[in-house]
C-alpha cells in the first residue's frame, strides 16, 4: 500500500485519481481548501488536509508519513486573482520543496502533449518552468503527458446543444481526446514505471469536425458546424487581453491547439460518444 498526496484533488483529473488509488487499496491525503470537498464521492480521502497552495504558512505537516506526491495543480477556470505563475509554477514548486524536504520516492504530474506549441502562453509556460524544477530536483519522478480531457470535450456538447458549434479553422486538425478515469489510471501506474515522460491519449483519434458530429450524434441534432477562419479568431481573442488576461490565455490556448494534430498514444477505455450521450441525457 502506497501513501500518496496528492495536490489539486479536487479538479477533474485530480478527483479521478484520489478515486483510482482508493480502488486500489492505497492511502491517500488530499490537499483541499474546503474539509467537505470530498462529502458525496464512494472513494473519498482517507485524509482531506485543509490548507492553500499559495500561503505555505497553511501547510505545515502536509508531507507528514507520505512517500508518493501526484499533481494536477493549475488554473483552469479559477475566478480569483491568482495566474497560471502564481499556481502552476509557485504553487508546484512549494510542494516539490516540501517534497525534496521529505524524501519523498516519487513526484508524478500531469502536462500536456507538444508543450512547445503554446509554451510562450503562461498556462503552458508556467508548467513547464516547473517541469524544468522537477527535472533538477533530484526526485524520482514522471511527467504524464494527455492530449485534451473529455471535460474540455463538453464545450463542443454545449455548443451543439445551443444549435452551432464554432470552430478555429478548418476543423481537419485531429486529437485523441482521454478520459479522466483512464488517465488517472495512467497516473497512478507511473508511480511503479520508470518513464520520466509518458504520452497518453484515449482510443480515438479524432479530427475536430468529427468531435463536433459526435456531440450532435449523441443529441440527435442534425450537425450545424461554424469554420471561423484564423484572422478572426485571432482578432476576437485579442480583444480579451486588456481586459481580462487569464481567459485570454486558455482561449488562445486552446485556438492554437487546434492548428495542430495533438495525438498521443492511445490506452483502451472509454469512447467520448459514451461521455456524450451519458451527458447528454442530461443537458
Amino acid at each position: 500500500m502506497k501513501r500518496v498526496l496528492v495536490i489539486g484533488a479536487t479538479g477533474y483529473l485530480g478527483r479521478h485519481v484520489v478515486s483510482e488509488l482508493k480502488r486500489q487499496g492505497h492511502w491517500v491525503r488530499a490537499l483541499s481548501r474546503h474539509t467537505d470537498s470530498f462529502s458525496n464521492n464512494p472513494f473519498a480521502p482517507d485524509e482531506v488536509f485543509t490548507g492553500e497552495i499559495t500561503q505555505p504558512e497553511t501547510l505545515h505537516g502536509l508531507m507528514d508519513d507520505v512517500d508518493y506526491v501526484f499533481s494536477s495543480l493549475g488554473i483552469t477556470r479559477q475566478r480569483d486573482k491568482l495566474g497560471f505563475w502564481d499556481v502552476d509554477y509557485q504553487g508546484n514548486k512549494t510542494v516539490l520543496e516540501m517534497a525534496m524536504a521529505a524524501r519523498i520516492k516519487k513526484f508524478v504530474m500531469i502536462s500536456v502533449v507538444r508543450p512547445e506549441l503554446a509554451q510562450h502562453l503562461d498556462i503552458v509556460g508556467a508548467r513547464e518552468a516547473f517541469v524544468d524544477k522537477l527535472r533538477a530536483s533530484g526526485l524520482e519522478y514522471t511527467i504524464v503527458r494527455a492530449t485534451g480531457f473529455f471535460s474540455d470535450m463538453m464545450e463542443f456538447l454545449t455548443m451543439a446543444k445551443s444549435g452551432r458549434v464554432f470552430l478555429f479553422g478548418s476543423g481537419q486538425h485531429r486529437m485523441n481526446p482521454i478520459d479522466g478515469g483512464d488517465l488517472a489510471r495512467v497516473c497512478v501506474d507511473a508511480f511503479d514505471r520508470q518513464e520520466n515522460e509518458i504520452e497518453v491519449g484515449g482510443p480515438d483519434v479524432l479530427s475536430y469536425n468529427e468531435i463536433a458530429e459526435l456531440a450532435f450524434s449523441a443529441l440527435n441534432l442534425k450537425p450545424n458546424i461554424i469554420h471561423l477562419p484564423n484572422w478572426v479568431t485571432s482578432a476576437a481573442i485579442a480583444l480579451l487581453y486588456p481586459f481580462n488576461r487569464k481567459t485570454y490565455t486558455i482561449i488562445k490556448f486552446f485556438a492554437t491547439l487546434t492548428q495542430h494534430d495533438i495525438v498521443a498514444p492511445p490506452v483502451q477505455g472509454k469512447h467520448l460518444i459514451e461521455a456524450y450521450q451519458t451527458a447528454g441525457r442530461t443537458l
